[in-house]
């Protein structure tokens, strides 16, 4: 009777240590952004981070959320403060929602293109899976930079394995009611648009953390 119950026990521990073990490993996402992911002029909550986390919690997917986004900030700003946040938050996903900025600002082309390459390569080698969050220059750019800018986000993602969402601001930025989409200053997306790029951010990152 003792070894049947022995046996029992061995068996349920086992069992348990089984089902322990088949439980997905818990999944951090860490975006890497600037005022479009910052809520800059949003009420706190409904920018479309936010949303994401919400979305994440209706679909019982257990994701923790870290939105190290800084309003102004650059590519050459992201390199400089992701590995400090690799290391403290050990992400299993990075969303890299930066270089708008750098366009706005004039920076030299290749220098965004290589601070993406690094973080990409960065994030990657701390186990991490990376989205990169594709950007568009209006025309008044000129036709030819406004290509090559949005060329280097497929570069980037193409040689490095990264997901892409090829224009972030896809439906708001080129929609046909663009103005009522965005803040006064004609730059930030209001509330009403965080959840249109919620949907743009929604498949790609999806397949990623599935």
């Amino acid at each position: 009777m003792f070894r049947r119950y022995f046996i029992a026990v061995g068996l349920l521990a086992a069992a348990a240590g089984f089902c322990q073990a088949a439980e997905p490993a818990p999944r951090t996402v860490l975006v890497l952004g600037d005022s479009l992911s910052a809520e800059y002029g949003l009420k706190r909550g409904s920018g479309w981070v936010a949303l994401l986390e919400q979305r994440l919690a209706g679909e019982k997917k257990t994701v923790k959320i870290i939105n190290a986004s800084i309003s102004g900030d650059t590519t050459f700003g992201g390199r400089s403060r992701l590995p400090a946040l690799l290391a403290q938050h050990r992400p299993t996903h990075v969303i890299i929602e930066l270089g708008g900025n750098d366009a706005l600002r004039g920076l030299a082309l290749a220098n965004t293109e290589d601070n993406l390459a690094w973080m990409t390569q960065a994030a990657q080698k701390a186990g991490a899976r990376v989205l990169l969050l594709g950007m568009q220059m209006p025309p008044n750019y000129g036709l030819d930079y406004a290509n090559r800018f949005a060329a280097l986000f497929r570069n980037v993602a193409r040689t490095h394995k990264a997901a892409l969402v090829p224009f972030f601001l896809h439906g708001v930025a080129d929609g046909p009611d663009t103005v009522r989409l965005f803040q006064a200053d004609r730059i930030h997306p209001n509330e009403q648009a965080q959840p249109i790029l919620l949907d743009n951010v929604w498949p790609e990152l999806k397949k990623l953390i599935s």
